[in-house]
């Protein structure tokens, strides 16, 4: 098991801007690259599909190929394929999907998703990790979650819970990562 003082700040590579009461969401990406990590989820309603997570959750469609497959995005690194299938799981899996937002936008999707598919939504609520989550069902029964970060309070009993496991913000405990480990 490696020590914290293996790991290093490299959120310039993420798309999520730093969490804040200011925090102003990338625009979505439209380029093409080679995806790292990818969901593919199937549906039997390819349309209905597309249009929810389009207007319920924010993505566009970057390409399809009709009647078989849409390829869906957000941010960088949020790709989505909905697949056409004959059907689709009964009841949606233990198992999750979740993308990344910013605090500003919780509300809005949650009306948005609501305005789509009335019983789609559970939440928001915060987690011990210091986010903020909306759970939805989606068309296809994908449980997918929406997570915004909140501010970083240090007096926070999620501070708390993060530095029990060996997380600290950037900048504190300066120098002294190695006594942590």
């Amino acid at each position: 098991m490696g020590c914290m003082s293996d790991y290093y700040d490299a959120f310039e590579i993420s798309p999520v801007p730093a969490p804040g009461p200011d925090a102003v969401p990338p625009e979505p990406f439209r380029g093409v690259y080679g995806m790292p990590a990818f969901v593919t989820i199937p549906t039997s309603d390819l349309a209905e599909s597309v249009d929810f997570w389009i207007r319920g959750l924010g993505f566009f469609e970057l390409f399809s190929i009709p009647g078989r497959l849409v390829h869906l995005r957000r941010w960088t690194f949020q790709d989505v394929l909905l697949v056409s299938a004959a059907s689709v799981p009964e009841q949606p899996p233990a198992m999750s999907f979740s993308f990344a937002g910013v605090l500003s936008q919780v509300d809005s999707l949650v009306e948005a998703c609501r305005a789509v598919r009335p019983d789609s939504v559970d939440g928001p609520r915060d987690t011990p990790w210091n986010t903020r989550d909306v759970e939805v069902i989606t068309p296809e029964n994908a449980r997918i979650v929406f997570t915004a970060a909140k501010p970083f309070d240090p007096t926070s009993q999620e501070a708390r819970n993060l530095e029990a496991i060996g997380i600290t913000p950037p900048g504190a405990h300066r120098g002294d990562n190695g006594e942590h480990a």
